[in-house]
């Protein structure tokens, strides 16, 4: 069995995803590094007992592993698509704004054999921001398991929801301050906001946030799939999204979004949804509204629309294919 080794720097729900579909069909190593330093004597011997290097963004933790598969003559698939290949100085956001950052992500990417994203907004970003001529990038969507079945039909409560970890880059990125103030706009209905505190953001979210806003930090899969169930909006008012899976998590549950027209974010919506022009709160609060006014159908339309274009199997058979057929060439 074709050994694998999965890069990571922290196990992600979408990297969970990956590693369950690699261990399908191969024997999976995985390493696990949420900093910038690795140790060489347990990541050489990693690396060379793989046969192919499997990585989730160009940084420091795949630095290493995918310069080893490199000189080892080992192929590495590279997922991108988020900081790494995003320049937002607005926000100070992304790798490709510039400095050291820049360089090394470029270097991990130009390393790779194969670069895959998860959106064509974000095979543009690599074109737009990396400019690697003639390296080979392939969209593969996410793909979302169906763990919730089908809705029950009733009807919900009026009330917004959101999910993210809580930490200063999300304040703006993920769009998490704007959220928390609109509360404020619609007094009479709950705005949830759910996710681990990573730093002290928490604590200007609280003091910007009105009495019907509550703070459930991280939560287990059940309590989170129950809150997606109870959710009647869904709100993702975030300035870069290279797809958005907690978005198409929550139409799957039948939550109807509220999105920001930025990123990925419109090809995971289309039309079943409300797309907003920009994340203040009062454009937010206009969203939630009209959200709400849309009923029963929109909430099957939303489920329908993850089913038909986002299913876990059609990322499975893609990734698969890919890594048979970087195997074969090697």
């Amino acid at each position: 069995m074709p050994r694998i080794l999965l890069a990571y720097s922290r196990p992600a729900r979408f990297v969970q995803l990956d590693r369950d579909i690699l261990r399908e069909r191969f024997a999976v190593e995985e390493w696990e590094q949420p900093g910038r330093l690795a140790n060489p004597l347990r990541l050489v011997p990693a690396v060379r007992r793989a046969d192919l290097v499997f990585g989730w963004f160009a940084s420091w933790h795949t630095f290493l592993p995918v310069t080893l598969a490199w000189l080892l003559g080992k192929p590495s698939l590279l997922v991108v698509g988020g900081f790494d290949v995003a320049a937002l100085p607005e926000i100070g956001y992304g790798y490709q704004q510039g400095g050291p950052q820049r360089w090394l992500s470029r270097w991990v990417m130009a390393r790779a054999t194969l670069l895959v994203v998860n959106s064509e907004f974000s095979r543009r970003e690599v074109e737009a921001n990396v400019g690697l001529r003639g390296k080979q990038v392939r969209v593969v969507y996410h793909g979302v398991p169906d763990e919730l079945g089908e809705l029950d039909g009733g009807e919900r409560e009026p009330g917004a929801l959101t999910v993210s970890a809580v930490a200063r880059l999300s304040l703006e990125r993920k769009g998490l301050r704007p959220f928390v103030e609109t509360g404020a706009l619609l007094p009479e209905m709950p705005f949830v906001l759910v996710g681990e505190w990573q730093d002290d953001a928490i604590e200007e979210l609280r003091r910007r946030a009105a009495p019907n806003v509550s703070f459930r930090g991280w939560l287990s899969r059940e309590a989170l799939d129950d809150e997606l169930r109870r959710a009647a909006v869904y709100v993702q008012a975030s300035r870069h999204e290279g797809f958005g899976l907690a978005v198409a998590e929550a139409m799957l549950a039948g939550c109807i979004p509220v999105v920001t027209a930025v990123g990925a974010l419109p090809e995971v919506v289309g039309e079943a949804g409300v797309r907003i022009e920009g994340a203040e709160p009062e454009q937010i609060a206009a969203g939630i509204r009209r959200a709400l006014e849309l009923g029963e159908g929109a909430r099957r339309q939303a489920r329908e629309r993850i089913l038909r274009h986002f299913p876990l199997e059609r990322r499975r058979d893609a990734l698969l294919e890919l890594v048979d057929a970087l195997l074969a060439r090697a």
